[in-house]
């Protein structure tokens, strides 16, 4: 009887330690160590180094730590078979809750289809940056954050009327052709350039740094005529001013491009870039931190302040805003070419922005 009573109490003991282990450190749902919002991206840039920034003062200001909550960025490798491969990671992995991506390739419909499979595994799913084919795709994600790129595309176009009113040939270069941003803004600098331009070529390099260089050495070959290089992501702004240098033709073609990287901006400070259309990935992280730790939270006030009008036409689009940056000195280009909710800053003026946020691009 001794014996059986040692024994029962061991076992009661055991349990009670267990029930103790079970309740410590659980997130809003019950889950140990509290549940994960992610943030993936299409490729590596420094571009994402800014949306990192808003993912980490979204963090602290939100408390979601508080809430049994942690943002994380993660990278994708370039491919739309690594995006795939991330999803489908992530639709087994329970601690996670709520995805952001910027999605490699609009039309890919592997990519959709794991975004669809995450909503019907209850994890929110909301496109930061580049989004889905809205008109075939619409229901895979919540809402988008980011740039409105097709009106991002029509500045950049105005930027290359401004400098060349005469008109002339020019190449768009692009990481994917694919991307839902890249077909947004391509198309938007032919409707913002306007009919005396002539665009000779559009011209992808798959995330390759290498390939990016080369595409302009041979665009430059290629069409010997060129007015234009136009940037159509981040880090084709430094590939396409390498080869300017290298090939000595800065006196024969402007420079316009999308984004500011560190690099970038230090060549428009030195006179190789005419013009940027500069977006927020600051404001893109932390937004979206905020909007997918309200749909977890099933918080609708802030859902409704972000997205107000989700089920008008584009009512679920937040748009994080657009710059023009222009050289300190010796720039035509003048605020009244813009839209009115477009920002028009010298590089001085932008530059004193970046610092306000820590940041050392955008």
């Amino acid at each position: 009887m001794r014996l059986l009573g040692w024994l029962g109490g061991l076992v009661g003991c055991g349990l009670l330690l267990m029930a103790l282990a079970g309740c410590r450190g659980k997130g809003p749902d019950g889950g140990a160590g509290g549940k994960r919002i992610i943030i993936l991206t299409n490729g590596n840039s420094p571009f994402w180094d800014a949306c990192a920034v808003g993912v980490q003062e979204a963090s602290k200001t939100l408390e979601l730590d508080k809430a049994g909550l942690k943002a994380v960025v993660e990278t994708n490798d370039g491919t739309d078979g690594g995006q795939i491969k991330k999803l489908r990671q992530y639709g087994t992995q329970n601690d996670i809750v709520a995805v952001g991506l910027s999605v490699n390739t609009a039309g890919n419909v592997a990519i959709v289809e794991e975004m669809r499979k995450l909503r019907e595994k209850g994890i929110h799913v909301v496109t930061i940056d580049s989004d889905v084919d809205r008109k075939m795709h619409r229901d895979s994600r919540f809402a988008f954050i980011g740039t409105d790129n097709l009106a991002g595309g029509i500045e950049l176009g105005k930027c290359a009327r401004g400098l060349l009113p005469g008109g002339g040939e020019y190449v768009t270069f692009v990481g994917i052709t694919g991307a839902q941003n890249a077909i947004e803004r391509v198309g938007g600098f032919a409707k913002g350039a306007g009919d005396k331009f002539t665009s000779k070529d559009n011209m992808g390099d798959n995330n390759d740094r290498t390939i990016a260089r080369n595409n302009v050495r041979n665009a430059l070959t290629n069409h010997p005529n060129l007015k234009a290089l136009v940037g159509i992501w981040s880090y084709n702004a430094p590939a396409i001013v390498d080869v300017v240098r290298e090939k000595e033709v800065r006196d024969k073609v402007k420079v316009v491009v999308f984004d500011a990287e560190p690099v970038a901006i230090e060549e428009m400070g030195k006179g190789m870039i005419d013009a940027m259309v500069v977006q927020n990935p600051y404001e893109m992280g932390y937004q979206g931190v905020r909007l997918m730790k309200a749909l977890v939270e099933k918080d609708d006030k802030v859902v409704k302040e972000i997205v107000p009008n989700k089920d008008k036409d584009d009512g679920d689009l937040y748009d994080t805003g657009l710059k023009v940056v222009v050289p300190d000195e010796g720039s035509p280009l003048k605020r009244d070419l813009f839209e009115k909710k477009t920002e028009f800053l010298k590089l001085s003026q932008f530059r004193d922005w970046l610092k306000k946020y820590n940041l050392t691009g955008s």
